[in-house]
């Protein structure tokens, strides 16, 4: 008998355009998983509101990064893809997570205290019990494993303390969940600053290169990368604007370290930052191709964001209710 495949799970906010950075660390190994995985991506709609954001912007970038998820290679027929909004368990879950997660807990996350820092007109109640939130999100579908980066392993461990100590009290209702560190993943830093990861809170644009940008303003921000003293193409620690640039090129082509060095040996930095742009352009033409032949069938990308909304509601009902029968609500 076939063993069943380990459940995945993971999502993103839609408060900004899926960029490069997080194509290449992140939804081009979601790719390589499919196959491997029950995998469940969401559009992280109810983590984004913990800031204040137009409700058109919200609902126009929630659409495209759900178009852009699929353009990006991820089969809607081995993943199951819908909006965190769409599945109310998610909500009511977190309520009950709520009130198993202590203050103290809370007040050590490092991403509220950043987020505070940033946001110092409008620390509200749902950015310091999103931790709580992100809980529910995982243990309601029982998920084996939760792909995060070196900024969110924080996150997985409140959620496998959350559910420790609800299953201490009634028993094994949730499971555990592991981080997991994909095998390959590159870490893509910023076009400017190479020493910060590409983010979509960047404050210059030019240091992030979004999944939807034109050609022309793709190359534009490769020639203004910063790179370092000298002038040769090595993958070394002190020159990190080369390193970030190699990564790319690395991960665009499949090329190695070396096989790049060798391929750049004796050409200086104007010829490579230009191959990067023009790779990196090349890989986000199919992508953008992809993406507007699914936004304009929208009667196809409507069905299917319902019809996964139901399959994930199914699951996350499931233990949605033997949450409420442990704690002692009166059955409907």
């Amino acid at each position: 008998m076939e063993e069943p495949k380990k459940r995945i799970l993971s999502g993103i906010k839609p408060t900004g355009t899926l960029n490069l950075g997080g194509y290449l660390g992140a939804a081009k190994n979601w790719v390589a998983l499919q196959n491997e995985f029950d995998c469940f991506y969401f559009i992280a709609d109810l983590h984004a509101i913990t800031i204040r954001i137009n409700p058109a912007q919200l609902r126009k970038q929630a659409k495209e990064l759900y178009a852009l998820y699929i353009a990006c290679g991820l089969d809607p027929e081995k993943n199951t893809i819908f909006f965190q909004s769409h599945v109310h368990q998610h909500a009511e879950l977190a309520w009950v997570l709520d009130c198993y997660t202590m203050f103290g807990e809370l007040s050590r996350m490092t991403q509220f205290k950043d987020k505070s820092a940033k946001n110092a007109d409008n620390i509200n109640a749902g950015l310091f019990t999103y931790p709580s939130l992100m809980a529910a999100d995982i243990l309601l579908y029982q998920a084996d494993l939760v792909p995060v980066g070196e900024d969110q392993t924080q996150h997985v461990e409140i959620c496998r303390d959350i559910a420790n100590r609800f299953n201490n009290l009634y028993g094994e209702v949730f499971r555990l969940p592991e981080g997991y560190v994909p095998k390959v993943g590159a870490r893509i830093k910023s076009l400017v600053n190479p020493m910060q990861k590409m983010s979509k809170s960047e404050q210059d644009p030019n240091g992030t290169v979004n999944l939807l940008d034109r050609r022309d303003d793709v190359i534009r921000k490769f020639k203004k990368a910063v790179t370092d003293s000298g002038s040769e193409i090595l993958y070394t620690e002190d020159k990190p604007g080369i390193k970030n640039l190699m990564t790319i090129y690395s991960a665009v082509n499949g090329k190695t370290f070396e096989e790049i060095e060798r391929e750049f040996d004796g050409k200086g930095y104007g010829d490579f930052k230009l191959a990067v742009g023009e790779s990196v352009a090349d890989l986000l033409s199919g992508i953008q191709e992809k993406y507007t032949q699914i936004s304009e069938d929208k009667t196809y990308l409507e069905n299917l964001w319902r019809g996964s909304a139901e399959k994930a509601s199914y699951i996350a009902n499931k233990t949605l209710r033997k949450v409420y029968k442990k704690i002692g609500f009166v059955e409907k």
